[in-house]
């Protein structure tokens, strides 16, 4: 089993998108990364697990599921990366490869020593992109197959029938 843990701000703070998101309302950002990581997870089957610091949600830690994403907040005096680095110890087995996805190059050496891989926000978004892109090939296929009306027309009919639904004469 493939498990990628992602280190939530980091990446928001790395990826364009969500920069400008983070901008006008974080809590948008976050949504927004979990999302995105709910079609990394269905593209590629890894379970993916997004860690937030807390200094950003005060609190205890909270851990809620969210489009099959694990999301956890850490404790409020605990860093995303403490719990990275515990996260990749626990989960950490010979049937399992973890993979820590963070731009942090202390954090990136840290998880080195527990057996993880990392992938850097900037992997992390290429990968993303190439994802985005294949989804939308495997979409555009699906709907090329797809007739437009349920009952077969000739272009013609077709042609009179979308005159008529424009209200043309």
């Amino acid at each position: 089993m493939d498990i990628l843990i992602v280190d939530g701000y980091n990446i928001i703070g790395a990826w364009p998108e969500l920069i400008k998101l983070k901008r006008k309302n974080l809590s948008a950002a976050r949504d927004r990364l979990i999302e995105k990581m709910a079609e990394y997870r269905a593209y590629t089957g890894f379970r993916v697990i997004i860690v937030f610091d807390a200094h950003f949600v005060k609190g205890i830690e909270k851990k809620h599921k969210n489009y099959q994403i694990e999301v956890i907040f850490t404790r409020e005096n605990e860093s995303a990366d403490e719990c990275i680095e515990k996260l990749a110890i626990k989960l950490s087995n010979i049937k399992t490869q973890v993979h820590v996805a963070t731009s942090d190059y202390t954090e990136q050496w840290a998880i080195f020593g527990q057996g993880a891989l990392r992938k850097s926000a900037r992997e992390l978004l290429n990968e993303m992109n190439m994802i985005e892109k294949q989804i939308e090939k495997k979409v555009g296929k699906i709907q090329e197959k797809q007739p437009i009306s349920k009952i077969v027309l000739s272009d013609e009919i077709a042609e009179i029938f979308e005159k008529w639904r424009r209200g043309e004469k």
